[in-house]
Order: structure tokens, then sequence, then C-alpha cells
């Protein structure tokens, strides 16, 4: 009888231990794109700590792709080091601030040295020009990273909180992970 009990009081601890390690401990940083201003992941991209990644939106009065870099912080924040652009218009900046650099390169301007830090960001992928995309490898040679639509994944239109967390085993395997 004591025997029975001492196996079963081991099993019931190692269900314990399963549950807990798939549904509450995280294993695994990943950029999460939050739905709205909810808790629901509509998707996910594994992603490390000093990584980069890049959003390019085609702004919505000169149709031309804006690029913007960021690198994942210590401490799971965002740093956005560097925009890039082509033509002035509206929310574009015309010049760099202090300890910036502003260049023209390649026909395009590049707002470099940046010092921007978010904790999350809200992106919404365009509804009338729906041109959006995700880029994440290497910061100095985009050809060479991985690209996605935000149209494989979202709705035009649709609006998402940024995050970079840390997700559960559950979180992971139920989600929508982003991949080429």
């Amino acid at each position: 009888m004591r025997r029975k009990f001492i196996m079963f009081s081991i099993g019931i601890a190692l269900l314990v231990t399963f549950f807990v390690s798939v549904f509450i401990i995280p294993f695994k940083t990943a950029l999460i794109f939050y739905q709205e201003n909810t808790n629901h992941i509509s998707a996910f991209l594994p992603i490390e700590k000093g990584e980069v990644f890049q959003i390019i939106f085609t702004h919505s009065i000169h149709l031309t792709d804006v690029v913007e870099k960021y690198k994942i912080t210590d401490d799971l924040g965002m740093e956005q080091f560097e925009i890039v652009y082509e033509h002035f218009g509206i929310g574009m900046p015309s010049n760099a601030l202090e300890g910036e650099e502003f260049v023209y390169e390649d026909g395009k301007y590049h707002v470099k040295n940046l010092d921007n830090f978010f904790p999350s960001l809200n992106i919404r992928n365009g509804k009338t020009v729906s041109e959006n995309r995700l880029i994440w490898g290497t910061a100095d040679e985009p050809e060479n990273g991985h690209m996605v639509w935000f149209n494989q994944y979202f709705e035009p239109g649709a609006w998402f909180r940024l995050k970079v967390e840390k997700l559960t085993l559950w979180n992971y395997l139920k989600g929508v992970r982003i991949h080429e």
C-alpha cells in the first residue's frame, strides 16, 4: 500500500512538473504580434537578444518604401537604430538630432545612430496600400536576411502591438510561427 502511494505521488509530481514546464515556464524569446490591445497572439517570430529586424512599409503619400531598423536589447526591448526613406514628406525626418547622422546614400536618406528605445510598438498592416514587410537576420545585408509580407499572416488594416517576450512551450506550439 505504501509503495502504491509513493508511486502515485511520484506520478502526480511528474505530471505537475510537466504542466508547469509547458504552461508556465517561458523558454523561447520571440517578437510577438498581439492582436490590437489584447493578449491574443496573432503570430510570433523566434528571435534572440542582439538580433535585428526591419519593418518596411509603403508611405501612404509618396508611395515609396520606408525602412525602420531595430535591434533586440538585453532587457527585451527594441532599439530603433536607423530609418531609411526616399522622399521627404509627412512623418519623415528632414535632419538628424544631436548624436545622430543624416546621410544620403544610393538615392535614399538615412538617419543613423538613432537611440530610440521601445518596450512595445503599435503597428498597422496597410489597408489601402498593403505592402508591409518584416525582415530579420542581418542588419548590414538585408538581401541575405529573411523576409515575409504582412499579408501572409495578417489582414489588411489590422493592427498589432509588437513586444519581445519569452513564450511558454504551449504558446509556441499553438501559435502561428512566422517563417520564410
